[in-house]
């Protein structure tokens, strides 16, 4: 992106949010990544289910007292009516109240930015797709992991034949934070996520089960077809799964393995990807994203690493600062958000946007998501059976 295509607009993008209020993780998150590469200015909030908190919350961040508001329907409807209204929201809730403040802007006609999973249900996910479709909205689903520049290195290698067809996807995310009952402790991360009225019906799985998921199609290009899964609560007392196996039958031919658990003890936050294809195989580590391992058959492996001599110019596009200067958690979050201002700008401009910014998953790819999660409580209640995911 060149600093005149930056600066065409004249201005930051005006950015809206719902959710992520004090106590909160992800809140922090998405606003460190919307002003890393300076093109959105947090401008309106709702940040608590509590309006005299959401208020109080929003005026912490310098928000203006016009626009901290007490909940999502007050933030639609009157940005909706003002000439400066937001640009776009991000949508940082709990799982269960993804689809109405969603479906409010949408129809309020504001592009959103939504954390996973897209919803707690299959139909409220179908039915945001379709109201995008009618409105024509711009919709992200912020996947992160897919912002990495050594994932989309990934992805295009295998677009590009190099690994040969694809024959073994193999992800896995493991973490240790939930092997003990924590949310008897009345910790708020653990609380809400262990709750399925909040989170809906997926524990590991709707958490991170559905990032490995994603990354695992987002990088081989394959369709799952079925699976068989086993759902597992180890923790006594636990309403939702902490645990999850799948076996993946891919249209396309290939086999797959998905594991998440958040009581693997030693584990922090451990996705790990592997692709294996007739003439080639690549790995992808999180806790280590900025190389690549690439292992053409009958040779030695060797590294591809960020901003190196060997990546491409999708990985560059993803990347800020030279090779040998770590980038992970943040810049992958910051590239949905600054792919997501290209991508307005330009509706905005009236011009076509950098192809280079389409890789930001969509409301289609958050349906996908809860197909995934459907198909594996399916297949579970039925003693890990083969179950179809719908397309």
């Amino acid at each position: 992106m060149t600093a005149e295509t930056k600066h065409k607009l004249g201005r930051r993008l005006r950015l809206g949010m719902v959710g992520g209020g004090p106590g909160g993780f992800i809140g922090a998150v998405h606003r460190i990544a919307a002003r890393l590469d300076d093109r959105f200015e947090l401008v309106a909030a709702a940040l608590s289910s509590n309006p005299e908190r959401a208020r109080a919350a929003a005026l912490d961040l310098y928000i203006a007292p016009d626009r901290a508001y007490g909940n999502f329907s007050e933030m639609a409807s009157r940005e909706a009516s003002r000439e400066d209204r937001i640009d776009v929201v991000s949508i940082v809730t709990p799982n269960h109240l993804h689809y109405p403040a969603a479906k409010a802007f949408l129809e309020a006609g504001i592009h959103v930015i939504c954390d996973k999973p897209l919803t707690t249900t299959l139909g409220d996910a179908e039915d945001l797709a379709q109201t995008v479709r009618r409105t024509g909205l711009l919709f992200a689903v912020t996947h992160n992991y897919t912002g990495h520049p050594m994932v989309r290195q990934a992805r295009e290698m295998v677009a590009n034949g190099e690994l040969g067809p694809i024959r073994v996807v193999q992800v896995e995310y493991a973490q240790d934070w939930l092997s003990t009952p924590l949310e008897k402790t009345g910790q708020k991360q653990a609380l809400w996520r262990t709750d399925p009225a909040l989170s809906g019906p997926g524990g590991s799985l709707g958490d991170i089960g559905t990032h490995a998921y994603n990354v695992a199609c987002f990088v081989s290009g394959l369709t799952c077809q079925e699976l068989a899964a086993e759902l597992s609560s180890f923790v006594p007392g636990r309403r939702v799964d902490d645990n999850v196996q799948i076996m993946m039958r891919f249209a396309e031919g290939a086999r797959g393995l998905l594991w998440a658990s958040q009581v693997a003890p030693g584990n922090q936050n451990n996705l790990r990807l592997r692709v294996f294809g007739e003439k080639a195989g690549i790995e992808w580590r999180q806790e280590d994203p900025n190389c690549l391992w690439f292992a053409a058959l009958g040779k030695a492996p060797s590294l591809i690493y960020r901003a190196g001599p060997a990546a491409s110019p999708v990985a560059a596009h993803a990347s800020r600062v030279p090779s040998g200067h770590p980038e992970g958690y943040l810049e992958a979050f910051a590239q949905l958000y600054a792919d997501m201002a290209e991508q307005i700008s330009a509706r905005i401009e009236g011009r076509t946007a950098d192809p280079l910014s389409l890789l930001v998953p969509t409301v289609e790819d958050g349906v996908a998501g809860m197909r995934f999660i459907s198909a594996v409580v399916e297949s579970s209640r039925r003693n890990a059976a083969w179950t179809g995911i719908g397309h």
